[in-house]
């Protein structure tokens, strides 16, 4: 790779911080999930936490993009490729310094702290920042992908919380062995039947829990390949160009058949901002002659077209004064994916390093959120029907938010779950209040308080670097 050494060493720092915010979600995050297996007993914590470890690297590796796309299209490419490099270089240095020392501080604190909402309240800090100190506007941020995040970090808690409580109630009605309700024997081993089912629901919450924060990383390592050096990462340059090519021509033999006499000014403007990407892409796809790559000019021009096609295109398929027929349907979507595929992707060695430090991290400094997890939410001791309950409805629901292409916090998902599972056996009076206070908190305050620590240091750096 053509590459200047000082960019080179820049990139490498900016990934190995990368890679700390992961190891610090490792144990941050997946303590939660071994929380329930040590205080039943279930596992020992050393066995729990290597365990938990293996399942949450495998997981990275199931999960896909589809988070970590979200998390990339957080920020216009704009914000991230800036002529001035030291704005690119502000931008994701105010992204890792704000991510590390929230999640750092509110583990040390013993806190249940979201590293979804840390992460993402850094990335629209970063894009605020931009906007104010660059004299940009509000556009710097994604508002659309923002809120439909906003939403799934808002919901998933309380939907933790109501499901563990039915979990818990159908349960009490339905099995027999009485003694799952009971504060565990410490000379005991749990009942096979419930040991199995509570290392199945660890796993469970471990292997989610890679494929959706693993996830977080890889778009993190993305964002800082991309603000750094984006003539190498803005396209996929291992896929074949001649498949775009395909996508370019069938997608512009479906413009030109659509029939516009009836459309809205908005639509209009969708099929025009198609027609005028599609023919620029054409235009360096003809320059390429017989290379085999984009030229270093091209590639990011490239990816910037097919980000505005995919964002038209979705908008343009919504519209209800489009007549199209089946088969342009299909032929716009199936287009319109295949030129994604060049945009949305993550080198290999990205996910291996995210998955070895998620892994890792895992395996070190779990203590401090296993305590609270475990004897300071409710009152009484976990059983093994809360420690059931809560992580087959946090695996469910981080899983389910995988699927989705949505981030969600395993933190605010397990955390509610432990909190519903309290209150099904003795009430709300079973809840510690100052800690369950203190989580709800934390919940509050994450986000405005990155946003704001994000777009000081965005500030900060930008000083610095002149």
């Amino acid at each position: 790779m053509d590459i200047s050494t000082s960019l080179l060493i820049l990139l490498i720092v900016c990934v190995l911080c990368a890679c700390v915010f992961e190891f610090i979600n490792g144990f941050h995050d997946t303590a939660n999930a071994v929380a329930t297996v040590i205080y039943t007993h279930a596992l020992e914590p050393n066995q729990a936490v290597v365990w938990s470890g293996i399942w949450n690297a495998l997981g990275v590796f199931a999960g896909g993009i589809s988070v970590a796309m979200g998390i990339i299209n957080l920020l216009p490419m704009d914000v991230l490729i800036d002529q001035n490099i030291s704005h690119s270089v502000s931008v994701v240095f105010a992204m890792l310094f704000t991510a590390i020392l929230w999640n750092l501080g509110t583990w040390y604190l013993g806190i249940p702290a979201s590293s979804s909402h840390t992460l993402i309240g850094s990335i629209l800090g970063v894009g605020l920042g931009y906007a104010l100190f660059t004299g940009g506007s509000t556009s710097a941020v994604n508002w659309a992908k923002a809120g439909d995040i906003g939403i799934a970090l808002l919901i998933s808690p309380l939907f933790g919380f109501s499901l563990t409580i039915i979990i818990m109630f159908l349960m009490k009605q339905f099995i027999k062995d009485k003694a799952i309700f009971k504060e565990p024997d410490k000379k005991k081993a749990p009942p096979t039947w419930i040991r199995s089912i509570l290392i199945l629901t660890c796993t469970g919450v471990s292997f989610t829990h890679g494929s959706n924060d693993g996830q977080k990383g890889v778009g993190l390592i993305m964002l800082i390949l991309i603000a750094i050096a984006p003539t190498y990462f803005a396209l996929d340059m291992k896929k074949d160009h001649s498949q775009m090519k395909a996508g370019v021509e069938q997608m512009a033999g479906v413009v030109v058949e659509l029939q516009t006499t009836k459309l809205s000014i908005t639509d209009s403007t969708n099929l025009a901002k198609i027609s005028t990407e599609l023919i620029q892409i054409g235009n360096s796809l003809e320059t390429m002659g017989n290379e085999s790559k984009f030229s270093k000019e091209n590639r990011f021009r490239t990816r910037k077209n097919i980000l505005v096609i995919e964002k038209a295109s979705k908008k343009l398929s919504e519209s209800k004064d489009l007549i199209i027929s089946v088969n342009q349907r299909k032929t716009l979507k199936s287009s319109t994916e295949g030129l994604i595929a060049y945009t949305n992707y993550a080198p290999y060695w990205v996910i291996l390093i995210i998955s070895l430090s998620l892994g890792l991290g895992t395996m070190i400094g779990w203590k401090r959120i296993v305590v609270t997890i475990g004897e300071k939410i409710g009152k009484t001791h976990l059983t093994y029907a809360q420690g059931a309950s809560a992580e087959l409805v946090a695996a469910s629901t981080i899983g389910v938010s995988t699927m989705l292409g949505l981030p969600v916090s395993t933190t605010h998902v397990l955390s509610s779950g432990i909190a519903g599972s309290m209150v099904a056996n003795n009430g709300i009076k079973n809840l510690q209040r100052k800690m369950v206070t203190n989580i709800a908190i934390a919940w509050l305050l994450t986000l405005p308080v990155t946003i704001c620590m994000s777009a000081g240091l965005f500030y900060f750096f930008r000083m610095i670097a002149g």
